[in-house]
């Protein structure tokens, strides 16, 4: 922000008042926010709806390539809701957080049986959907239909417990019900859309979670946490906890330039996903290899341990790849596919097989 801004800018006192605080965010946006990202050209409920998913706990220009190939492909509701979920999940791949795709396919079906292929337009309808919370919800109908709702991501928090000086974990119920609260005391009755649009930009560009830029914030002035210079301290952090340790067995199976992708159950940890074969920690690979697909297993080799982590664990995967034989004794199926790594995945594919494949590939495998 120029001095000729700050002189401009309400004093400290005055960004309490909510017209003073959302003029001053106003005048911010008009300058230094983002008009060009892609689901802002054109803005629409729907490719706002698929932004938004894309970018819970995810960064712009991480979700930007995504978003676009996403939209090349399933251009409005209808083509989304018709789509095959391997190739949902396969556009997926690399964002993680799958089941954001598995409820934007689901969500798409219901609108198009219900809502005539058109996205509500009332707040309530719009929650009733899988995966649409009340701040995705409230980004949708303001950035795309100018409805005055308030959203309140991750960024837009944090913005607000720092000027509003909010002390506590936005996950507990207190915390999160005041921030709330003052996100809809400041929305304006007008200008919704560049406004929520401003919040998201100031938390994403200025109000840093580390190294906030708060000499070129228009809201300084007012901010209780830079007054006591205590601007790491708001949000207060998710309370530290023991991350508990899982394990699990996968097995690379190799026959020629193919190797076995068996697809995971619908729910739970990398649902509907491809991935490979496991076995139990005290099974031995190859016996369970005959046993469980009919293959026998000339030499196997057992790779470094991956660590992948989850939100809730970590899990420690131990790779043995074995190299078989009998391979058309498991004929390609709904749950388990032959797949030469230098082709096009068969669907989506979990970050740590994603890993295991490029090493295939590194060594010149098919």
């Amino acid at each position: 922000m120029t001095m000729a801004e700050n002189a401009a800018a309400p004093a400290g006192a005055a960004l309490h008042d909510p017209e003073d605080f959302a003029a001053a965010v106003l005048t911010w946006y008009r300058r230094h926010g983002r008009h060009d990202l892609p689901w802002q050209r054109p803005v629409t409920p729907y490719r706002v709806w698929i932004s938004e998913v894309m970018l819970q706990q995810t960064q712009v220009r991480t979700v930007i390539p995504y978003f676009e190939r996403f939209m090349a492909e399933f251009p409005d509701v209808r083509a989304l809701a018709v789509a095959d979920q391997d190739r949902v999940l396969g556009l997926w791949s690399g964002l993680g957080y799958y089941a954001r795709a598995r409820n934007l396919h689901r969500a798409a079906r219901r609108i198009v049986e219900e809502h005539g292929g058109e996205l509500p337009a009332e707040l309530e309808a719009l929650t009733d959907l899988p995966g649409i919370g009340r701040s995705t919800a409230g980004a949708i109908l303001s950035l795309a239909r100018d409805q005055r709702q308030a959203i309140l991501d991750g960024n837009v928090k944090r913005v607000l417990a720092r000027f509003h000086g909010v002390a506590g974990w936005p996950g507990t119920t207190a915390v999160a019900r005041e921030l709330w609260r003052l996100a809809e005391r400041n929305t304006p009755d007008g200008d919704v859309a560049p406004y929520n649009q401003a919040m998201m930009d100031l938390g994403a560009t200025v109000c840093l979670r580390r190294r906030p830029l708060c000499s070129a914030c228009p809201l300084t002035a007012g901010c209780v946490a830079h007054a006591e210079g205590a601007e790491h301290a708001y949000p207060s952090p998710r309370p530290k906890r023991t991350v508990p340790a899982r394990r699990t067995r996968m097995l690379v199976l190799c026959d020629g330039d193919q190797v076995l992708l068996q697809r995971r159950p619908p729910t739970g940890v990398w649902g509907g996903l491809w991935s490979f074969p496991e076995c139990p920690e005290d099974a031995d690979p190859a016996a369970h290899c005959r046993a469980m697909l009919g293959l026998e297993a000339q030499h196997s080799e057992v790779w470094p341990t991956l660590r992948h982590t989850f939100t809730h664990f970590q899990l420690d995967i131990e790779p043995h790849r074995l190299w078989v034989i009998g391979a058309d004794g498991v004929m390609d199926s709904e749950g388990l596919v032959w797949y030469n790594p230098h082709h096009t995945p068969p669907g989506g594919i979990a970050a740590p097989v994603s890993r295991l494949l490029d090493a295939l590939r590194g060594e010149g495998h098919g």
